[in-house]
């Protein structure tokens, strides 16, 4: 195994990309990069489902990419899937289809998160002027606006428009006229109407586009001799003016333009230039990062526990103002359960013990809303909160823990999860449902020492001899869990 080695991979709506860096110190030395356009969101339909065409080039891009990735460290790679596999309603064990080629788990990204990873990128690869900084990516089927500090994002949006899903709207025959294009950018304003006051009140002092969209456009006003490699105003005008004279995607002749962005092209100059009008852009540089190289930094982060998933972990509890101690409490109890029973039950290695690490420190976030059903507030409020560091599997399994820790314990809070996620959020929520019986109380006083052992769907806990007695509501209260829980199919002993 080469554990020098990171990798990131990025399942994106148009092309699938994968680069594979070493570490050197404390930075990165990129020695592989991989590029297939796979068009997967000109494979989706108007019902949302992918063709069986779309699902077999994913499905054979991703082989490629396990086979340079099969001597890689799982804890060093990071494979997401954008707003093409976020809107997909492809057959249920497609996305197991793809991580089993590709060797590794795919995390499904919000496109919030998306906005974050590609700010990443961009804001070590190219130097800081100093002041705000805004990142564009004009992806397949998303766009994503990012304004930041430093290594800091401040506002981030995504917006559900790209270079493929706007080709296909406006000029899906591959005729381009000015009529069609007046039509694509006006459409495009007004989705970016709503996001763009934050963005020009905050102002920038450079401007940067990731993705390959603006990359290819700034090769061709290059090569045209219009600039000197940044897009301006101008040259914008100059290429949708070339763009009217070949009249057709099939007849585009233009210098840097490589032939599998020209069916394209049209989509992304309409959304290119609809961000200049909206945002009020008068120059934009290419950057030589995107998301993937944002996949790689996060992976550096997480590996030298800086992970952004920490964090915001701690900005809930403070936004949401969770009782810190209690949380503390439940959580040390939770894990040393865990600590006893892992073997017993599978939960051996890091993340087991992170999740449950998260949901006991958030298990009360509800209590925000209302005492009544705190753990459907809780849930609600982790599935649909922008958290940035998770995706989406990561968050609905939280949110699943929460909702499922008190009162019935509802099993069907984990049957959206992926079927390797599910079992161990189930299995580490009734840990979790012990540890919280166990300290209703709320005393800051420590709990004796805690026996555990565990076998399939059993639970075995002991206290001190007496201890129970001394304490009749925890006794009642384990009384009420073992119940509960053989409801569900599982069996609480405790002496």
């Amino acid at each position: 195994m080469q554990q020098d080695l990171l990798a990131a991979v990025d399942l994106g709506s148009n092309s699938f990309h994968m680069v594979v860096a070493r570490r050197v110190g404390d930075e990165l030395q990129l020695i592989d990069r991989l590029r297939e356009p796979v068009r997967l969101a000109a494979a989706l339909d108007e019902r949302g489902r992918l063709s069986r065409e779309g699902m077999e080039r994913a499905l054979g891009c991703a082989a490629r990419f396990g086979q340079r990735l099969q001597d890689a460290d799982p804890s060093h790679v990071r494979a997401v899937g954008t707003a093409t596999l976020r809107k997909a309603r492809h057959p249920a064990n497609f996305e197991q289809r793809v991580q089993e080629a590709l060797g590794h788990e795919v995390e499904i990204i919000s496109g919030r998160e998306e906005a974050r990873l590609v700010y990443l990128g961009v804001a070590h690869a190219v130097a800081d002027p100093g002041g705000n900084r805004l990142v564009i990516d004009i992806g397949g089927a998303s766009t994503e606006c990012v304004l930041g500090e430093g290594f800091e994002p401040l506002v981030t949006e995504s917006l559900s428009m790209g270079c493929v899903s706007w080709t296909r709207t406006y000029f899906v025959d591959g005729v381009i006229d000015r009529g069609r294009m007046r039509e694509a950018r006006l459409r495009a304003e007004q989705k970016l109407e709503p996001i763009a006051r934050p963005f020009r009140t905050h102002g920038w002092t450079q401007a940067l586009g990731s993705s390959g969209t603006i990359r290819a456009i700034a090769a061709i006003v290059q090569a045209a001799g219009w600039t000197d490699g940044c897009i301006t105003v101008d040259a914008l005008r100059r290429l949708r003016r070339s763009l009217y004279a070949a009249g057709h995607a099939d007849r585009l002749q233009l210098p840097g333009l490589e032939a599998d962005r020209a069916p394209v092209l049209a989509g992304g100059v309409a959304l290119l230039s609809a961000l200049f009008d909206g945002l009020g852009l008068v120059r934009v540089d290419p950057a030589p990062a995107a998301l993937r190289e944002g996949l790689l930094w996060d992976i550096l982060g997480r590996i030298d526990h800086v992970d952004i998933r920490d964090r915001t972990i701690n900005r809930m509890r403070e936004r949401f103002v969770i009782d810190v101690e209690q949380a503390r409490r439940v959580e040390q109890i939770a894990l040393d359960l865990l600590g006893q029973v892992a073997p017993s039950w599978g939960l051996l290695g890091p993340w087991p013990r992170t999740l449950l690490s998260w949901a006991a420190q958030l298990h009360e976030v509800g209590l925000a809303v209302a005492y009544s059903s705190h753990h459907r507030h809780g849930a609600y409020l982790i599935e649909h909160s922008d958290m940035p560091g998770f995706s989406r599997a990561d968050q609905r399994a939280l949110a699943s823990m929460v909702r499922a820790h008190r009162r019935k314990f509802e099993t069907d809070a984990f049957d959206e999860l992926p079927q390797t996620m599910k079992r161990v959020a189930r299995d580490l929520t009734v840990l979790l449902r012990v540890a919280v019986r166990l300290c209703r109380a709320r005393s800051p006083q420590p709990l004796p020492i805690i026996r555990a052992n565990a076998g399939r769907r059993r639970l075995t806990v002991r206290l001190p001899a007496g201890w129970l007695d001394e304490h009749p509501l925890t006794a009642a209260d384990l009384g009420t869990e073992a119940d509960r829980l053989l409801r569900a199919g599982w069996k609480l002993r405790y002496t």
